[in-house]
């Protein structure tokens, strides 16, 4: 299976600390962000790898490239400027193949195995689901007893930014800018989003408040 981390946003909420670096290049505990990500695929078997960039592309790059480094290969999808979520894998769709793959957004950090998630079958997409954090109480799906996603319903949790994809799902859509979210409401609408409730760490790294905290938490299990 192979992965894609999504890394071409501007990184707006992360200022004034994205002003000459771009976010997935932060450091935490000692090493960028998206290394932890690297490592953690790496780790789970999963050695090919898609990044899309925009913004300070080329620094990304430069800090990763090829990722033997890490134990990964890196396959770059580069955006002029920044296609959005649903955009960004529609353009990736030729480096992703046909199979489901890993997606992983780049702004976040959690401790979740990607080998324990189920196969898609016939779903176009499995979800993970976190509570909700503080700072988005009113989450975003409801998870039902049948593990099948869906847009209404209570209780609600927060999508992690993790998930598997059927490239099946943005294949129709035509090249350009556009956002994820409808495409799986629409999927879910047809009963074909699964998903589950990861219990473990999870951090939404959106504010360099919340990037502090985690820097402070793992830099001190680190000893």
């Amino acid at each position: 299976m192979k992965a894609m981390i999504l890394a071409a946003g501007l990184g707006t909420r992360m200022r004034p600390l994205t002003d000459h670096c771009p976010k997935p290049l932060l450091p935490v505990a000692g090493k960028p962000l998206i290394v932890h990500h690297l490592e953690r695929l790496a780790a789970a078997g999963i050695s090919e790898v898609v990044i899309n960039v925009s913004y300070r592309a080329e620094q990304i790059m430069a800090a990763l490239g090829d990722g033997s480094a890490l134990g990964v290969r890196i396959a770059w999808s580069r955006e002029d400027a920044p296609l959005e979520t649903g955009g960004g894998i529609r353009q990736a769709l030729p480096l992703l193949g046909q199979a489901p793959f890993l997606l992983v957004n780049g702004d976040i950090w959690c401790d979740l195995d990607p080998r324990r998630l189920p196969p898609l079958g016939e779903d176009l997409a499995h979800l993970v689901l976190v509570d909700n954090p503080d700072h988005h109480p009113s989450g975003d799906f409801h998870l039902d007893p049948r593990g099948r996603v869906q847009e209404h319903g209570e209780p609600r949790l927060t999508f992690a930014g993790l998930s598997l994809l059927a490239p099946a799902l943005v294949a129709d859509e035509a090249p350009g800018a556009f956002p994820l979210a409808p495409l799986l409401r629409r999927a879910m609408a047809a009963g074909r989003v699964a998903g589950s409730h990861h219990r473990g760490d999870w951090v939404d790294v959106g504010t360099p408040e919340r990037l502090t905290a985690l820097d402070r938490r793992l830099s001190a299990l680190r000893g």
